[in-house]
């Protein structure tokens, strides 16, 4: 199974979240599209908190100097992404695909990084974090899904949420998986297996 993590915005631990699910299953990791190298790729940031052996780490089809949305960094680097060019790697594993900020950051003129998901018909995981306007941004991320007929895996909840603001998301969308992943103070490998082995049993690939 392939499964795009996605977020409510910029962030707010897709990154992190995907770690434990490229750990939960010993899944295979790939990011389509990275801008930021300067600051370093998603990709060896997963890798570093990976304790498994299986997991293989896929190159990204688009690398993007500056940490700008895709479409902008690209221009920058006169670069084109073109959505025909990005394919899924070959592989008989399971594959976490992380996207670039929120569903519609723009990766060209035309399109967005949902539209990166959709092309690779994959299931979504929705990574959600708490600050003030994240209910509006979760029911708005949500809603567009749930409007164009995208499969939500899940709805991961990062960190720690007053109640009142959890069940204000939760209460949009029925019959989906909920998944809360604990503030965590220190990340490291012992912290994202153990994540990992806590919520493996919640989610069936």
């Amino acid at each position: 199974m392939n499964l795009f993590v996605t977020g409510i915005g910029t962030n707010v631990g897709k990154t992190i979240v995907s770690a434990i699910l490229t750990e939960a299953f010993e899944a295979d990791y790939w990011k389509p599209i990275q801008s930021g190298v300067v600051d370093g790729k998603d990709s060896d940031t997963v890798k570093s908190f990976i304790s498994n052996s299986k997991s293989v780490f896929h190159p990204e089809t688009y690398l993007l100097k500056e940490p700008l949305s895709p479409h902008f960094a690209a221009k920058l680097d006169a670069v084109t992404i073109e959505l025909d060019k990005i394919n899924l790697p070959k592989t008989t594993n399971h594959l976490i695909i992380e996207g670039a900020g929120g569903l519609l950051v723009p990766i060209n003129d035309t399109q967005y990084v949902i539209d990166v998901a959709k092309q690779l018909d994959c299931e979504i995981v929705v990574v959600i974090s708490s600050y003030l306007g994240c209910i509006n941004h979760s029911l708005l991320s949500i809603d567009y899904l749930l409007r164009n007929h995208l499969k939500i895996k899940a709805l991961v909840f990062n960190g720690t949420f007053e109640p009142e603001v959890k069940q204000a998301i939760t209460s949009y969308v029925k019959n989906t998986l909920i998944i809360d992943v604990p503030q965590v103070d220190e990340l490291s490998k012992p912290s994202i297996l153990q994540i990992s082995t806590q919520i493996k049993p919640q989610i069936a690939l």
